[in-house]
């Protein structure tokens, strides 16, 4: 028995008994997780009762004496620290897992037990993280998912928390599989590493306007906490009291994007520190990265199916694009904001990115590279009669509005039309552009956006169906949209507006025997003449 408490518990017969239940073996052992746990859980408490004492602490003493005070707010803290620290002991004392032959249980619970077990051929993801004093204390968080899209935590088992040796062999232990073959041997090993260079790359993604506009949202919430907000206000109005409202918003946005970039950098630094992708033997994907929160995402290949290159529109104007993998069994960790799971380069040169993408599918060049069929004209006609929509319907009801109530109205909307005609016509032929689809050896390529282009290689095994749609305005302009559905990703991936007969002749020779049963064929006029 080790420092955590492994092994097996004697106290624990009447669940598992000497050979388990369903049949397991004597020496699959029930574990514990690891005692530091506690340490872990007390110090984040001593961090929260120090960040509430103290502006508590500031308030009572304006009423009593600050003894007094300060007594009263040591008690509740140490109150905080003890009963939280307790609760986490009766967790780890009522909390054991145990890997099976062909199952991972876990038990837990003290008023409400539960016991939750997860066949092993199911298991696709078992992923690793630790925050700062996790990792000071050689500890980490393990999840173990079946990448269902069920929701909850029913498809996933979370040890929190175990050693970082428990968690590594975890990880192996799960996701061995036997190697196919010679097959496996191409491209083991690391087959990318971060370049510090592709933080150029942060400031220019959408995170940066997030970012100094949330940063903007919290100055004004906690100046509105304190009581403070028209003082803010006030103090903003007087920096810019000899400047026209104009260049005071344009400042203001000036100052916020400096901002956001700056946390944009920041962020990076977080999340793409020390990144690696690497190819294990047995054919499992390995993703680690993180600068304070270390992460380690694991990706069986064969539950890949296929490469999505992502170039969001400021990423693009500087060359790059993100690479993202299009597997099944990929679990969605919302609870955590730093969870990207299925990233596994970050945004870099995009020749770095096909070259990755052609690696990690084994390909000799990149699918998401090859040429692709351009789409009708009908298809750019579509987009810009969006963009100018999109314009006129806002500058229709500011000109409405300036007419029943004030006429500067009228001139905002006068000055929206100049100035965001332009913008949505370009990002109309933008978008035609970048629409365009093609068939790569194994994979169907499809790309399309403006905003967030996307190009994926999809595995043409993969598409288990193809579902067409065709609105009345688009047939009128002779043209459709066409979705391969997948068990992988997002589970369906669309080629945008396409020529009717080109778009189904593409997704017959595509998948074939898939659509070809529901085609009828178009009689040429030879084959008119002939039958006349």
């Amino acid at each position: 028995m080790n420092e955590a408490g492994h092994g097996a518990d004697p106290r624990d017969g009447g669940i598992g008994g000497a050979d388990g239940p369903r049949g397991e073996g004597p020496a699959e052992e029930w574990r514990r997780l690891d005692r530091r746990m506690l340490l872990a859980t007390a110090a984040v408490l001593c961090g929260v009762a120090g960040g509430a004492g103290l502006p508590t602490t500031l308030g009572l003493a304006g009423s009593r004496p600050l003894w007094q005070a300060l007594s009263w707010v040591l008690a509740g803290a140490f109150l905080l620290v003890l009963g939280g620290t307790l609760v986490d002991y009766v967790r780890l004392r009522r909390t054991r897992y145990r890997i099976g032959a062909e199952r991972v249980e876990l038990h837990t619970g003290l008023l409400l037990i539960k016991r939750r077990s997860l066949t092993r051929e199911r298991i696709r993801s078992v992923d690793l993280t630790a925050n700062p004093l996790q990792r000071v204390l050689g500890l980490v968080k393990v999840r173990i998912g079946t990448g269902e899209s069920t929701g909850g935590s029913e498809s996933t088992l979370e040890l929190d928390l175990v050693t970082r040796a428990e968690g590594e062999r975890l990880r192996h232990e799960l996701l061995a599989r036997t190697t196919t073959g010679p097959e496996d041997l191409p491209h083991e090993g690391a087959l990318a590493t971060v370049d510090p260079r592709w933080i150029r790359y942060a400031p220019v993604s959408f995170v940066a306007p997030a970012l100094g506009g949330a940063a903007a949202g919290a100055v004004m919430q906690v100046s509105e906490w304190f009581g403070a907000q028209a003082a803010v206000i006030d103090w903003i109005g007087d920096r810019f009291r000899d400047v026209s409202v104009t260049w005071m918003i344009v400042d203001l946005i000036l100052v916020a994007t400096v901002v956001g970039a700056v946390g944009a950098l920041g962020l990076w630094v977080e999340m793409w520190w020390n990144h690696r992708l690497e190819r294990e033997p047995g054919g499992t994907l390995r993703v680690r990265r993180g600068l304070l929160t270390a992460r380690s995402v694991s990706i069986e290949e064969r539950r890949l199916r296929g490469i999505e290159v992502v170039e969001p529109l400021g990423v693009r104007l500087a060359g790059a694009a993100r690479v993202d993998a299009v597997a099944t069994g990929l679990a969605k960790d919302d609870g955590d904001k730093h969870a990207d799971l299925k990233t596994l380069l970050p945004a870099a040169p995009r020749e770095i990115a096909d070259r990755v993408a052609a690696q990690v599918l084994r390909e000799p060049e990149p699918p998401t590279g090859a040429p692709l069929a351009a789409h009708p004209r009908a298809a750019r006609t579509r987009r810009l009669r969006w963009a100018l929509w999109s314009v006129a319907a806002p500058v229709a009801l500011l000109a409405g509005l300036g007419l029943l109530l004030t006429p500067v109205l009228l001139y905002v909307a006068a000055g929206c039309a100049v100035v965001l005609t332009p913008i949505a016509v370009l990002l109309a032929l933008d978008a035609y552009r970048g629409l365009g689809h093609g068939v790569s050896g194994a994979y169907l390529v499809t790309r399309s956006g403006t905003v967030r282009r996307a190009t994926v290689a999809l595995q043409r095994s993969g598409v288990i169906g193809w579902t067409v749609k065709q609105s009345y305005f688009q047939r009128r302009a002779g043209v459709l949209t066409l979705t391969a559905t997948t068990a992988a990703g997002d589970g369906a991936y669309a080629v945008y507006d396409a020529g009717e007969t080109e778009g189904l002749t593409f997704a017959a020779e595509a998948v074939p025997d898939l659509l070809a049963p529901f085609l009828e064929p178009v009689p040429t006029p030879e084959a008119r003449s002939t039958k006349g």
